[in-house]
């Protein structure tokens, strides 16, 4: 008897680390979702392990969103050398001002396996800005990088960030990399004025700030939606 108890404890143990382990979720569409293991993301596609270990590849055209270690990355249209295409945007802050984020490593951490694996690769450079037109641009190549050997170290891609509110057009490029130049830091400004309006205090926050980064943009979203639930 005592036996078996202690077995039947291992196999709840058992189950419920599988169950922890299995967190991560594809959401197809409304109420159609499914579970597994996030190997990693290029932000066009995630490859998702599923329970009998094969994995399956999900395109950003393809579902809503998913969950990976607690982040959720949604499915959002951007412009690409002209044309408009789907992609995963990790979401910064939600509420009545939406932050996002693209790039960064995407990938897993394998170091057991010599695998192609997910490859980010996201530039930021000269160009049409994505929506926002800033000057910044966001261009995004599948799986750069997949010719290296992946015992070398790679490069994290730069993150470029957007803001976006509903009823004011699309999503902006916050041009945040590629230094603090008195021109960028007053297009953050400008564009933060134009999407966190009806709060006096927080304008004038913003019009005081000199330079702007990527965690107080953070914070200014955060407390704005923070006032306006």
């Amino acid at each position: 008897m005592k036996g078996i108890k202690v077995y039947a404890l291992l196999l709840m143990l058992s189950i419920t680390v599988t169950a922890v382990k299995a967190q991560d979720i594809i959401v197809i569409s409304e109420g159609n979702f499914v579970r597994g293991t996030i190997q990693g993301t290029d932000f066009s596609t995630v490859m998702l392990k599923n329970d009998d270990g094969n994995i399956s590849p999900y395109k950003a055209k393809d579902i809503k969103e998913f969950l990976w270690n607690g982040e959720t990355y949604v499915s959002k249209p951007i412009v690409i050398k002209k044309r408009m295409e789907l992609r995963f945007f990790k979401v910064v802050e939600r509420g009545a001002v939406n932050l996002y984020s693209i790039g960064g490593n995407g990938a897993a951490e394998q170091p057991q396996e010599k695998r192609r694996r997910i490859q980010p690769s996201v530039g930021i450079g000269g160009g049409t800005g994505g929506f926002g037109g800033f000057g910044g641009g966001v261009g995004i190549t599948i799986g750069g990088g997949r010719n290296r050997d992946d015992d070398q170290p790679r490069a994290v891609a730069p993150t470029a960030y957007f803001i976006e509110r509903f009823g004011t057009g699309p999503m902006v490029e916050l041009p945040v990399n590629g230094g603090n130049s008195e021109g960028k830091n007053q297009q953050i400004k400008n564009v933060l004025l134009q999407k966190l309006i009806n709060d006096e205090d927080l304008a004038e926050r913003i019009k005081a700030t000199e330079t702007f980064d990527a965690k107080l943009i953070k914070a200014y979203v955060a407390a704005y939606n923070e006032m306006h639930k």
